[in-house]
């Protein structure tokens, strides 16, 4: 579709997509798979053939706070990428929030307008197939497990440190979600072993203190560095100070490393994964690798720990790559 939009197509603006358009479809591909990784501003979108080769890939405008505009325009994506490729593919969506198994509503996206929508079930119809739905953070596990950092491996923990902290469970190949699709939700447990001055904790979205995504998340690791110094920084740039030798923002970066050993201590003391494999903005920190590892083996109730910290393979594309994976 290049730069061109549907002209006669309602939502033509929102099929517009980035200058990050890439692959060269053949006329019809069989076995293909669409990955569509939903974010409130963006939403990408994916074709793989059946070895996991990239066909296309596109980026659109999210439509926001618009329900009906957010269907059109899922809709709209697969129908222009099976045109493109001259198939009929298999979809899977990876979203904030996840599906209620009580309910089938969507439930603790940021994407707020989506919460309590049928969403699954209102794509499902106007598909006319099955498509699977899964939290972008499974996705991304998914997909670091399939052919990414964690290939080979049985059991792989995806970790996101980004605006939000999250996490996937993959065992053999296979999610792990659980009876009430909560598995991997790290980041809304306590800090474990806090210290004197970690102690309530901060107050979380999800209506209580002391979660680990108030103290890792971006945001999190930004407002606390304020707190104790008076300086507004990002929390990339808390690490390009440190790694110029800025003394307050090194000690930042320890207090957060120390805590990133002690929550995976307890995602190790858990699931005991072969592989923990970081993704999102906060894991493009080379230390880390280094770091935790050495660190954790004060909390792992083991005598010797030979579970990997590893960097993901597929970066920002990780999430759609394991959307897509969703229909193998």
């Amino acid at each position: 579709m290049g730069a061109r939009t549907r002209q006669n197509h309602p939502y033509a603006v929102d099929l517009q997509p980035d200058p990050i358009v890439s692959g060269s479809a053949p006329a019809v591909v069989s076995a293909a798979r669409i990955g569509i990784d939903l974010g409130g501003t963006k939403t990408e979108v994916i074709a793989l053939d059946g070895h996991g080769n990239e066909l296309l890939r596109q980026r659109v405008r999210s439509p926001r706070d618009d329900y009906e505009a957010t269907l059109s325009m899922l809709t709209a994506l697969v129908h222009d990428t099976e045109a493109r490729l001259g198939a009929r593919c298999s979809v899977g969506i990876g979203t904030p929030g996840a599906i209620s198994p009580a309910t089938g509503l969507l439930r603790n996206s940021n994407s707020i307008w989506l919460n309590g929508k049928p969403l699954l079930h209102d794509l499902t119809q106007r598909l006319q197939r099955e498509v699977r739905i899964e939290n972008d953070a499974n996705c991304f596990a998914l997909s670091e497990a399939v052919d990414g950092a964690g290939a080979g491996h049985r059991v792989v923990f995806g970790v996101i440190l980004g605006t939000g902290v999250g996490g996937g469970i993959v065992v053999d190949g296979r999610l792990l979600t659980g009876p009430n699709r909560i598995a991997g939700e790290w980041g809304h447990n306590p800090l474990p072993w806090p210290g004197r001055d970690e102690w309530p904790g901060h107050p979380c979205y999800c209506g209580r203190s002391g979660c680990i995504e108030t103290f890792l998340s971006g945001p999190g690791f930004a407002a606390e560095h304020h707190a104790l110094n008076g300086t507004s920084l990002s929390a990339e740039q808390i690490v390009a100070a440190a790694a110029q030798g800025e003394l307050c923002s090194l000690a930042s970066l320890e207090r957060y490393e120390q805590r990133l050993a002690r929550a995976l201590a307890q995602v190790i003391n858990l699931l005991d994964p072969d592989v923990i494999v970081l993704g999102g903005g906060l894991s493009n920190v080379p230390r880390w690798y280094e770091t935790v590892p050495r660190l954790w083996n004060d909390w792992v109730f083991a005598d010797r720990t030979d579970t990997l910290l590893l960097r993901n393979r597929h970066g920002d594309s990780s999430g759609v790559r394991g959307a897509a994976a969703l229909g193998y």
